[in-house]
């Protein structure tokens, strides 16, 4: 079975539950030979850490590369990841990938999946939304990226904060082509 690798990346966008749900489901998915790099940003940290009252995001089995480690290997299209998940995605983020800016690791990250023609999701979690978020996320758009607003669902009527940020997250992993037990609709 060929070994997945996956970047995340987590920015300074309010919604610290959304990347938690996200590295939880995800250290779940590890038997699916699957490498996870993580990046976040300082503000990612400020805000899990204000968001959830803790610091798990230290816990997680992954290797977390700093924001400016341009040796981390998916700073370079030979390194073969397939996907990137960014979540929540700051609009600060989404433009400078928009606009070609490579500034820090994940940017740098974002640019190399797009010119590799490969995955790049973009969990948007602003609102409401100016035209000039709305342009950035066309240009993404057009450029190959999938933007997935961190819109929850409700229909499987979930009884907590975690429950309700999964049927985000589950969306985010089906795109990413990962398998997933989650509620289907008409299942």
């Amino acid at each position: 079975m060929k070994r997945r690798k996956v970047v995340v990346a987590i920015t300074g966008a309010s919604g610290a539950i959304y990347a938690k749900v996200l590295l939880d489901k995800l250290v779940g998915l590890q038997h699916e030979h699957l490498e996870v790099g993580l990046i976040m940003s300082d503000n990612a940290l400020q805000v899990w850490e204000y968001e959830l009252k803790n610091e798990d995001f230290r816990n997680y089995p992954f290797k977390v590369y700093s924001k400016t480690d341009f040796n981390a290997p998916f700073a370079s299209g030979s390194a073969k990841y397939d996907t990137m998940i960014i979540c929540p995605c700051s609009m600060g983020t989404l433009a400078r990938i928009a606009s070609g800016i490579s500034n820090d690791l994940t940017t740098r990250a974002a640019d190399v999946i797009l010119k590799e023609r490969r995955k790049l999701i973009l969990v948007a979690r602003d609102t409401p939304l100016s035209l000039i978020h709305i342009q950035n996320m066309k240009t993404v758009t057009e450029a190959g990226a999938i933007v997935c607003p961190a819109s929850p669902s409700f229909y499987s009527l979930p009884a907590s904060f975690e429950e309700l940020a999964a049927t985000v997250v589950d969306r985010v992993l089906d795109l990413a082509d990962l398998e997933v037990s989650s509620f289907r609709w008409g299942e």
